[in-house]
């Protein structure tokens, strides 16, 4: 269990990084009337899945 805890908390990690990334990179700002406008045009799901997968890792790795 601890194993299997283990592997998904690495996965869930690398792949938080790498679609955390993507998702800053997707997004977008404009200037209007002298404010910064953020627009994101970012795909969040792919962020929110692996950030649960590291959260069930942990879960798994701290439980006797």
């Amino acid at each position: 269990m601890k194993i299997l805890g283990g592997i998904l908390t690495v996965v869930g990690l690398i792949t938080s990084i790498i679609f955390g990334i993507q998702a800053i990179n997707d997004s977008e700002s404009f200037n209007f009337l002298g404010l910064d406008i953020a627009v994101s045009s970012a795909n969040w799901t792919p962020l929110i899945i692996s950030l649960a997968v590291l959260i069930i890792g942990l879960v798994m790795v701290r439980k006797k």
